[in-house]
Order: structure tokens, then sequence, then C-alpha cells
């Protein structure tokens, strides 16, 4: 596994996020910083564990992510967020992680 990205929710409206409506999320700054930071904000309603929206999480790439998750507290079941690209949360001690398991031969680049 290695690192992927940092990810921080916020409240606030970020001059370059980007909408992902079928998320209801909006999202910044990933790709845009050398540290791989995220913020991500979340549309009013979005069907997300509070922890998610709430506390910061740090993500990591994976190989497999089945095996990746197995045997842990998962609290975002494994799903696609795009093309070539799955992805799940697991809790940890009170804080959320994410494993992304990355088709670079479909998914968009950057990713």
């Amino acid at each position: 596994m290695k690192y992927h990205h940092y990810g921080v929710p916020t409240d606030k409206k970020l001059k370059d996020e980007r909408h992902l409506p079928h998320l209801k999320m909006f999202v910044s700054g990933y790709g845009r910083n050398e540290y791989g930071i995220e913020w991500v904000r979340f549309e009013d309603g979005a069907d997300y564990p509070e922890l998610v929206k709430k506390v910061p999480h740090i993500a990591f790439e994976v190989d497999d992510i089945v095996k990746a998750i197995e045997g842990k507290n998962i609290i975002i079941e494994i799903n696609s967020p795009s093309p070539g690209v799955l992805v799940a949360f697991i809790e940890d001690n009170g804080v959320p992680i994410e494993f992304i398991q990355v088709d670079r031969s479909i998914a968009e680049p950057g990713i």
C-alpha cells in the first residue's frame, strides 16, 4: 500500500472545487499540490457517515481492495466513483481511512 492523498472535510465553498453530482460532493486541490491534499465538501443530505464528513482521512492506494479491507471495520463499502477506480472506507481508532484500487488502463489520468 502507498500513500495516495489526505482528505480534509470542509463546509466552505472553494474557488477551484469540482462538483461530483453522482457522489453528492465537491472536491478541490487533489493533484494541485505536492502533498496530495484534497478538500471535500458534501451536499446537504449526502449519505455518508458523519465520521467521513467531519474527520480528515488518509487514503492509500492498494493492489487488492478486497484484501485490504478484509476483517476491518468497514464504514463505506467498496464502490466505484469513476471508471477504473474502486474505493472503500474503514474506521480505525476513530479515524476514517480510505483505500483506493486504480486500474490505470481505464482510469482518468492523474487519479
